[in-house]
């Protein structure tokens, strides 16, 4: 029943964006164009690096409330970005590359740390779009099954967005509020599949009817 359902909903894959804001795409397209004006092998490691401080900021609450924070000084910034860059560097500390500390204290500056996890996501997608991967994040309450799995990715590899790149990466991430089905971020696009969709589509209607 679901496999049916995603089949129907990627033939006709017109719904809505991911919901990375404009700023945030701003300051996506800067840091993708100075790392790779570089080299290719100066895009993957900031890449890493990016994914690396996406990390450290979801696992440590402390960090999650300092980018959260517009109205720290300017000491307290500067304090709080060398924390996040030692836990970034992890056990091997290879210091982060000048183009991510420069992202991030124009960020600072701007007073835009709170777009820190948009920016991150639109680099990724610069990037997936420049190797030439589509890379397709399915949301679900609980793990899929790997039959489950395996027939979604029968199914979005005879689309036409993912014949045309070179390869796909599917990943499962686990989000109990999605209550059923399955969310799917499929390039640009979305497919909400979830109980939950239909229960504040039920919502919606019942409250437009009142």
């Amino acid at each position: 029943m679901l496999c049916s359902s995603f089949r129907s909903a990627t033939a006709s894959l017109g719904l809505g964006r991911r919901a990375v804001s404009t700023i945030a795409q701003k300051y996506s397209k800067a840091v993708y164009s100075a790392a790779l004006s570089k080299s290719p092998q100066t895009l993957t490691k900031v890449q890493s690096e990016l994914n690396a401080i996406s990390s450290v900021i979801k696992e440590v609450p402390d960090l999650q409330a300092f980018v959260s924070n517009p109205t720290l000084s300017a000491k307290d910034r500067s304090a709080g970005l060398a924390v996040i860059y030692s836990r970034a560097e992890g056990s091997k500390k290879e210091p982060v590359s000048d183009i991510t500390k420069n992202l991030f204290g124009v960020l600072s500056e701007n007073g835009r740390l709170g777009e820190t996890q948009g920016v991150i996501e639109g680099f990724n997608e610069l990037v997936a779009k420049y190797k030439g991967e589509l890379e397709v994040v399915v949301t679900s309450a609980t793990p899929l099954p790997r039959d489950l799995s395996s027939r979604l990715e029968t199914i979005l590899k005879q689309s036409q967005t993912a014949q045309q790149a070179k390869s796909l990466k599917i990943s499962n991430k686990v989000n109990p509020s999605v209550l059923g089905g399955i969310v799917v971020d499929f390039g640009d696009k979305s497919i909400d599949l979830s109980v939950s969709s239909r229960v504040n589509k039920l919502n919606n209607v019942l409250q437009q009817s009142v």
